[in-house]
């Protein structure tokens, strides 16, 4: 069992946020059954990406957050977001956040990659594929 797993001291988001620079380059904050809660910077565009076999849950801590979303046809469709706003992506959904900066957290299924199961383009620098980090 890792260490995150029986930790009885409580992590404070802001100072969370606060321990890293890099954009959309979770950090894991806690785990609970066989999903991570993480917490990202968020600053200007992700990739197009889909997770086949899970929702994803966003909640804005700070800023604003938008998640372009592509249905079967092609259609686009943007969600704006901000602080205090709720939002899931249902599997299956192609989908590209953006943000004019700000802070999120995500509960994902342990293991899942930030750039999904399957993505458009090269991924930009300043997006890291990973299954996050650990804090610290």
């Amino acid at each position: 069992m890792n260490a995150m797993n029986t930790n009885t001291t409580p992590v404070n988001l802001a100072t969370a946020l606060a321990s890293f620079d890099e954009v959309y380059s979770p950090r894991i904050v806690a785990r609970m059954n066989d999903y991570d809660v993480r917490i990202a910077h968020t600053l200007g565009d992700h990739v197009w990406h889909v997770h086949e076999d899970t929702d994803e849950f966003f909640l804005v801590l700070d800023g604003r957050f938008d998640i372009a979303l592509r249905d079967a046809d092609g259609k686009e469709t943007t969600v704006e977001l901000t602080k205090g706003d709720t939002f899931v992506v249902p599997r299956g959904t192609e989908h590209k956040p953006s943000s004019t900066g700000g802070s999120i957290l995500m509960f994902e299924p342990s293991g899942t990659a930030s750039t999904g199961d399957r993505h458009e383009g090269e991924i930009p620098d300043h997006v890291d594929s990973t299954t996050g980090h650990a804090l610290g």
